[in-house]
């Protein structure tokens, strides 16, 4: 069975915050827009109740045969994480 319009991407329709059924391209993107502008400036309730402490001690150390085996697990032919790197990059030095 082949899907209808299998090659459109993005939505026909977008409820606005106002409750109306938007349709139009401008007022999709409006209505995104206003909805991650609210989104990403929302001020969260805390409580302050939450105390955490610092330890001071000496940071663990990493053997290099453990290296090597997170190394050899490592999937190739895979996209960069968000450092850019690769796991060829790494296996390769």
């Amino acid at each position: 069975m082949v899907k209808e319009r299998q090659d459109i991407m993005g939505s026909n329709c977008l409820k606005s915050v106002s409750g109306k059924v938007v349709v139009d391209e401008k007022g999709i993107k409006d209505s995104w827009k206003e909805y991650t502008k609210k989104l990403m400036n929302e001020e969260n309730e805390w409580d302050r109740r939450i105390s955490a402490t610092v330890k001071e001690q000496p940071a663990d150390y990493v053997r290099i045969d453990e290296v090597a085996t997170a190394l050899k697990q490592m999937e190739r032919d895979k996209a960069p994480v968000l450092s850019g790197l690769v796991a060829e990059m790494i296996q390769s030095t």
